[in-house]
């Protein structure tokens, strides 16, 4: 094989597999991304409580990274402590070893199988849970596949006149492969794939065990970067969860490097390939420091503090720098231009609405005063672009329009009022409810907690669909977002009388929270309406829409 053949066959079953893996998270996040938050919230136990539960949310996401960002995330609202967070995330480490574990086995059998399954599911089912479903299986299936293509494109090496120069290097500085092993794991942001690329290598007789052991060691390093890196933008507390599990597993890895030198490794109960005694080794190390590690989570959680502490004056919504207008004035007398602008900052005023309805869940649960209080400040951002919106749209009107292009500034100024009240809702509605439920220190329910979840993604979900609608003038995607409005009009319905089947049933936090609870699902039906609006005109004039649902008299 040629050497640009063979690094383009090599290039393209790494890429195959970095997708893969990240197609079976990004589906299971899509089909229970509410279930494992709940999941993640609700392991309030201690540490070891905490630990399992981040070992399985991160087999089920094929991902650490993952599950070290969602507890950042609770951390930041005050969910979840930092050594709580860590613990969370050392589990999850241990997960995904057990992810290599069951990959590494001979599966690629079941590749048509699964390839037959996942497309059906994701081709032929309308629902969303089959859907992501279908692609969860086809991303196991291309994972499966990678890893054949990876052993074919690797085969020639077995007979390179370099290969042996090169692992007789790496033979001789272990170091050099550990970091080696760590910049890979960084680069591609996935400690699993990285690993299952080692196990394959080794497989083939390329990578001996020697050599591999120190890349391994490497790559758990690199695993642990990638949080870091990743979480770089986040506010302190969120940092120094991923920042405790670095040192935690660099200090580890680099205590186990020097072990390799000094002792023989016990290969042979590892396994009888070289291959099993790679995964084995790796899960070892994981489930030790696990053991060992979970115990000095609160002190490593002070260390950290240390390392990070908080500033000395905390930053206010008053500080958050005014974005720049993309309303362009010098095309006022031009409608077309002007209008296409008025979108477009019409656009961003909608993503702020979005970055403040987001972390709406996590305040009513975690109660952080500070932030609600900066998301509390983004309304007054929101309340500026709503009146330039309205006041540009209003000096274009002055000039000279086609009927068109005056429905056109109707309706960007009718949607500009709505994401405006949207704003108001969360600002004086539902976070004004948060700061209740932390001032009184009340608990939902489980069961109403699951039903919040449910109904704050889908009203997310359609926020995004809304706005993509404002920008395209899809029909399709127009009539999707009114079905939403219906299917959530079911949805708020179901939550309240289920609400009220556990006040009937003298459910404790029900009763406590009874209020904010049906406050809280009224809101959110109340905005899910509200972003439905701007589908109506596209669709009116498209001819899908009715005038009057009111049947006609006889």
């Amino acid at each position: 094989m040629l050497p640009v053949a063979f690094l383009i066959h090599l290039a393209g079953a790494v890429m195959l597999l970095l997708w893969a893996v990240r197609m079976v998270r990004t589906g299971v996040e899509r089909a229970h991304g509410t279930r494992l938050k709940a999941a993640l919230r609700g392991a309030r136990g201690g540490t070891a409580q905490m630990a399992l539960v981040g070992m399985i949310l991160a087999v089920v996401l094929q991902s650490s990274t993952a599950v070290g960002i969602l507890a950042a995330g609770f951390v930041t609202s005050g969910i979840l402590t930092v050594s709580t967070g860590i613990a969370a995330l050392l589990g999850a480490d241990l997960g995904s070893a057990l992810v290599v574990k069951i990959l590494s086995f001979n599966l690629s059998g079941l590749v048509p199988l699964l390839l037959l399954i996942g497309a059906t599911m994701f081709l032929k089912f309308e629902g969303r849970g089959v859907k992501q479903t279908g692609r969860i299986v086809l991303g196991i299936a291309f994972i499966l596949l990678s890893l054949q293509m990876v052993g074919q494109a690797t085969e020639p090496l077995r007979d390179s006149r370099l290969l042996p120069g090169l692992i007789g290097y790496l033979r001789n500085d272990p170091l050099t492969a550990f970091l080696a092993a760590a910049v890979i794991a960084w680069v591609v942001h996935s400690s699993v794939a990285t690993v299952l690329l080692f196990v394959t290598f080794a497989s083939g007789g390329m990578l001996p065990l020697e050599v591999a052991l120190p890349m391994v060691l490497g790559a758990n390093l690199g695993g642990g970067i990638i949080a870091v890196w990743l979480t770089r933008g986040m506010e302190l507390e969120a940092r120094r969860i991923p920042l405790g599990n670095l040192m935690f597993r660099g200090v580890a890895a680099l205590v186990m490097l020097i072990l390799l030198q000094v002792i023989e490794a016990p290969a042979q109960h590892l396994g009888a390939t070289a291959s099993v005694q790679l995964v084995n080794f790796h899960l070892a190390f994981n489930l030790v420091l696990v053991v060992l590690a979970v115990p000095f989570v609160r002190p490593m959680e002070r260390l950290t503090m240390l390392i990070l502490p908080a500033p000395t004056i905390e930053q206010t919504g008053e500080d958050i720098a005014p974005i720049a207008s993309m309303l362009d004035r010098a095309s006022v007398k031009n409608p077309t231009v002007a209008l296409a602008s008025a979108k477009r900052e019409l656009l961003r005023m909608g993503e702020t609405v979005a970055a403040m309805f987001q972390p709406v869940l996590e305040l009513l649960d975690g109660g952080n005063l500070a932030k609600i209080a900066r998301v509390r400040a983004m309304d007054e951002q929101i309340n500026r672009k709503h009146s330039e919106i309205k006041l540009f749209i209003a000096e274009v009107n002055r000039g000279k329009l086609t009927e068109r292009e005056a429905k056109l500034g109707t309706d960007l100024t009718d949607f500009s009022i709505n994401l405006d009240y949207i704003a108001d809702i969360i600002s004086k509605s539902l976070l004004t409810l948060a700061e209740t439920r932390a001032s009184k220190s009340l608990r939902f329910s489980p069961e109403g907690w699951s039903e919040m979840c449910d109904l704050h993604g889908r009203v997310a979900a359609n926020m995004q669909l809304a706005l993509n609608v404002l920008i395209s003038g899809d029909v399709e995607s127009a009539r999707q977002l009114v079905k939403e409005k219906e299917a959530m009009r079911k949805l708020e319905r179901a939550s309240h009388d289920r609400h009220l089947e556990r006040l009937r049933n003298a459910h404790s936090d029900s009763i406590d929270t009874s209020d904010i609870h049906l406050e809280t699902v009224r809101a959110f039906k109340e905005i899910n309406s509200l972003l439905v609006t701007v589908a109506y005109p596209i669709l009116t004039e498209s001819g899908h829409l009715l005038e009057s649902r009111l049947a006609q008299p006889s």
